[in-house]
């Protein structure tokens, strides 16, 4: 079961064509040539600012969020936070990461549905993970050691440093490159066609940051993995992966090795790092066991391509699978099976994989929370809906998978109150979550208040950048407001009109500046 959303998708297309070509194309325009300026130094020559290193993030994620390869999975989702927090507060008290630029940038992670090994660093601290990242890396270790890394990118500037070497393009030309190959996706053979320049079309396979830029992500994401607490050998292993893949002709599955072109001078440096540095206990403390990583890597394979095939594949897997396999290995393989049955509605098989699947995890804190909260999915997708309510057990404090998936099935069990309530909370603290305000909405929706309905709908699409969406809704809630079938109680009336009114007038100003901006840049 997903977490509802604001916007309804078409089957996804092929994707990697879209924002992987666009970013393939956006660095061979900024790649200095062989003999260039060498690496400036942190704050030297950094012409673009912070404010517009995040606007250009801004644009870029708002192709982003209508990609259909977007994933919205709360549960993924917060297996990456607990990874991606833990760098970030590092960052912080190494000094590699400034209050002011930690204010300023958006610190977003995007999950992308794709079955190729990747991940990119966008301007104004956005990055992007593809889900087949998550299916191949071995550990919660060799995953912080990637974003570690594009981490590192960001803190550093370096695509403002690379604006900087390239002066005779704008970066708002490099952002209306990037959304018109994204919009190019979906069909492949005009993707050329919207990319600027000759040179980007025939560097169409080198997405390089230089390699003064790459040592000193390596260096500094290398600290920063250490300062959180993960262990040393997860970017060497992680080289050492994608050493062994590079071996291999290039099929496309590792678009990460042209990104990040291995030497043997870096991997050397990686395992030397490995033995100079470690992490202590205390410092892992709260981090990602690996019983859930593997059963993340399960649920981002099932994710990343859930077509029949693909899901009849995943009960092969748990067929073949040997009484002496690695418990690690149960546990993933016994997920994706599970949720793969689920999705199939081969309900027997999947009531008796999810069994084995929570005894494998009895005893195991975070494996047993992942594999609770997979049966309420099982449940869900099988039609029981009073099954999966009757397991609904509300953590401490609340985890966003917790919020979105027990909260769709009390709305689905006819119990939206007890969803409603917690998730004001929750978007009250977090108010960017699209997936939050889309549940929230359903939710009044079904307690007949509609207005506040609509409202949360129109702070949806704003969470997305879509304020054309959001004025739209919230001129409906207005609507709904004066024909007195809003819901609200006549005592709250006024107060309900006053919130939808203010907001409607913020979102008309930003919409007006989106405008502006997209007239000033064509």
């Amino acid at each position: 079961m997903k977490p509802a959303r604001p916007l309804r998708r078409s089957k996804p297309p092929r994707w990697r064509a879209g924002l992987l070509t666009a970013l393939l194309a956006l660095s061979s325009l900024l790649t200095p040539p062989v003999g260039a300026q060498a690496l400036p130094a942190l704050g030297d020559g950094v012409e673009i600012s912070m404010a517009s290193e995040r606007r250009l993030g801004d644009r870029i994620a708002t192709g982003i969020y209508r990609d259909p390869a977007w994933l919205d999975d709360a549960v993924l989702g917060d297996y990456l936070q607990a990874i991606w927090q833990p760098l970030v507060q590092a960052a912080l008290r190494r000094g590699d990461l400034s209050a002011d630029l930690q204010e300023r940038f958006a610190w977003q992670l995007f999950l992308v549905r794709d079955r190729s090994v990747n991940a990119f660093a966008l301007p104004g601290g956005y990055l992007g993970v593809h889900t087949g990242l998550l299916a191949a890396v071995s550990s919660a270790d060799e995953l912080a050691a990637v974003l570690a890394h594009e981490l590192s990118h960001v803190t550093q500037r370096h695509i403002a440093r690379m604006f900087t070497q390239q002066q005779n393009l704008a970066p708002w030309m490099m952002a209306a490159m990037i959304l018109g190959v994204m919009a190019a996706s979906r069909s492949p053979d005009a993707a050329s066609a919207a990319i600027v320049g000759s040179q980007a079309v025939a560097a169409q396979g080198q997405l390089n940051f230089s390699r003064d830029m790459e040592r000193e992500a390596d260096r500094v994401g290398f600290g920063i993995l250490l300062e959180a607490g993960f262990g040393s050998e997860g970017a060497a292993a992680m080289f050492e992966k994608l050493q062994q893949a590079s071996r291999f002709s290039d099929n496309g599955a590792f678009p990460y090795l042209r990104s990040h072109p291995l030497t043997s001078e870096r991997i050397a440096e990686a395992r030397t790092r490995q033995q100079s540095g470690s992490a202590g206990a205390a410092a892992r403390a709260g981090l990602p066991s690996l019983a859930r990583h593997a059963m993340m890597g399960g649920r981002a394979r099932v994710l990343g391509d859930s077509s029949p095939d693909a899901l009849q594949m995943r009960l092969a897997q748990a067929n073949e699978l040997r009484a002496d396999a690695a418990p690690e290995q149960r546990l993933s393989v016994l997920y994706a099976a599970t949720l793969a049955a689920a999705r199939l509605r081969q309900a027997p098989l999947a009531r008796d994989l999810l069994g084995q699947l929570m005894a494998q995890a009895s005893g195991q804190p975070q494996a047993g929370q992942a594999a609770r909260l997979l049966a309420i999915e099982v449940d869900a997708l099988l039609g029981d809906v009073g099954q999966a309510a009757s397991r609904v057990s509300w953590s401490s404090p609340v985890t966003r998978a917790d919020l979105l998936v027990q909260g769709q099935v009390l709305v689905l069990a006819g119990r939206p109150e007890q969803a409603s309530e917690r998730l004001q909370s929750w978007v009250s603290a977090h108010p960017r979550d699209a997936g939050a305000w889309a549940l929230l909405a359903q939710a009044l929706h079904a307690q007949g208040q509609r207005a506040q309905a609509v409202r949360a709908e129109a702070e949806s699409q704003a969470a997305q950048f879509d304020y054309q969406g959001a004025v739209d809704r919230l001129k409906a809630a207005q609507d709904l407001l004066r024909s007195g079938r809003s819901g609200v109680a006549p005592a709250n009336l006024h107060i309900e009109s006053s919130i939808v009114d203010t907001r409607a007038r913020q979102m008309q100003t930003l919409l007006r500046e989106q405008m502006l901006q997209e007239r000033t840049n064509r």
